[in-house]
């Protein structure tokens, strides 16, 4: 017998029918002998409605107030599957993040988790009871609901995946796992059958939308065994493991890419020791993240141009932040330019094999495409290119990699 958490996101409990769907599988698991949690999502759109709602009331609304609406999507889907199970047969009950307790910091809005206390759960479980808990919501240092971030239900079901010592996690998706890159762009993508986690990590925070960044940092902190597959196919996904785990290692797992940047460069900033901070202290002071940063080399010693990237959304703070403090950096003129991508290659291969950002740069530079900014880490090389040259760039790399289906 096993103990698994099955997570549903918003596309698989959409309405009636595909929640009667979703009972249909937990129950296969309950009468394959399983020990079985369930973690849903809000139906599709239901958390989008709930935050508009908010907005429309007021734009500068009480944080604990949105999160006491916006957490309100998962209760009804608690609900209604709960009662789905019941009338297969199924023992089911649903539990609130307050009932667990899932115990949160006060952060309303993004919220981290503390911990789970998992007593009542486990005793449920073994008398036959089947869970069916709200996702992305806990509790609060002061007793009021909080919520975890959009996507935050994959957090919740690793972190109670993780709590109850559960085989594996089961995340149940639009997809049927996790490809070497965007299926709809590159038609020659493939399946993986598994992924490392810190692969998994890179792809998930440079853009790969398969699973949230937190619930993957989560997974690999308490080496959660996830796996990654549809709601809407009987087929095998993908499964998230450690490293140790995957035999045959490919030198480039796969490749990403975020339409979420923006880049700005300032021209002509002094060359002297501490205008980095000068220029970085304020941003970080307004909570606007930085993510790519390249400095041209000065040629006269006095001064040298600075490039780097926010997300789109940070694109008008940042500029208003480098603006009001533009006598104190000394910069000539201020450029910025939204139509770019980051395009990532991935692989824990990298780590014992060279040459592969040379051949990330030929693969473009074959195909005329202009790289403006790199970055790399152990396992992973990004560069930024004009967003118009996004499809080129993904199916010359998954090619220039062999990544393409025979």
């Amino acid at each position: 017998m096993a103990r698994i958490v099955q997570k549903f996101g918003g596309t698989s409990v959409a309405d009636i029918d595909r929640i009667k769907n979703v009972a249909l599988r937990v129950k296969r698991e309950v009468d394959a002998g399983n020990e079985v949690a369930v973690v849903v999502s809000a139906m599709a759109g239901t958390t989008n409605q709930l935050v508009d709602w908010t907005r429309q009331i007021s734009k500068l609304h009480d944080a604990r107030e949105y999160d006491a609406v916006v957490a309100s999507g998962e209760q009804v889907t608690a609900g209604l599957l709960a009662l789905a199970l019941q009338d297969l047969g199924v023992n089911a009950r649903s539990w609130l993040g307050w009932q667990i307790p899932l115990r949160t910091d006060g952060v309303h809005g993004k919220a981290r988790i503390e911990g789970i206390d998992t007593a009542l759960m486990r005793e449920r479980m073994a008398q036959g009871q089947v869970p069916v808990v709200a996702g992305f919501q806990g509790l609060g240092p002061d007793n009021r609901i909080t919520t975890l971030g959009r996507g935050g239900s994959d957090t919740s079901a690793v972190a109670l995946a993780a709590a109850l010592s559960a085989d594996r996690c089961d995340i149940f998706t639009d997809v049927d796992g996790v490809y070497t890159t965007d299926p709809r762009i590159v038609a020659k993508a493939r399946k993986l059958d598994k992924i490392t986690y810190e692969e998994m990590l890179e792809m998930a925070s440079q853009g790969a939308k398969v699973l949230q960044t937190r619930s993957v940092e989560m997974a690999m902190n308490h080496r959660v065994r996830v796996q990654v597959l549809s709601s809407f196919v009987d087929l095998p996904g993908t499964l998230v493991v450690d490293e140790e785990e995957i035999v045959e290692k490919e030198i480039v797992s796969g490749i990403a890419y975020s339409r979420d940047e923006a880049k700005i460069t300032l021209v002509r900033v002094a060359d002297r020791p501490g205008v980095a901070a000068a220029i970085f202290g304020p941003l970080a002071d307004a909570a606007i993240n930085v993510d790519m940063i390249v400095q041209n080399v000065s040629e006269d010693g006095k001064a040298t141009d600075l490039t780097f990237t926010v997300t789109k959304a940070d694109l008008d703070r940042a500029v208003k932040v480098l603006e009001e403090n533009r006598g104190l950096l000394g910069y000539e003129d201020l450029s910025r330019d939204a139509n770019v991508v980051k395009i990532s290659v991935i692989g824990v291969g990298m780590r014992s094999h060279a040459g592969v950002a040379q051949k990330m740069f030929r693969a473009l530079a074959e195909k005329g495409i202009n790289i403006m900014v790199i970055s790399t880490s152990e396992i992973k090389v990004s560069v930024l290119v004009a967003e118009d040259y996004t499809e080129l760039a993904l199916r010359a790399l998954h090619s220039a990699y062999g990544l393409d289906a025979a």
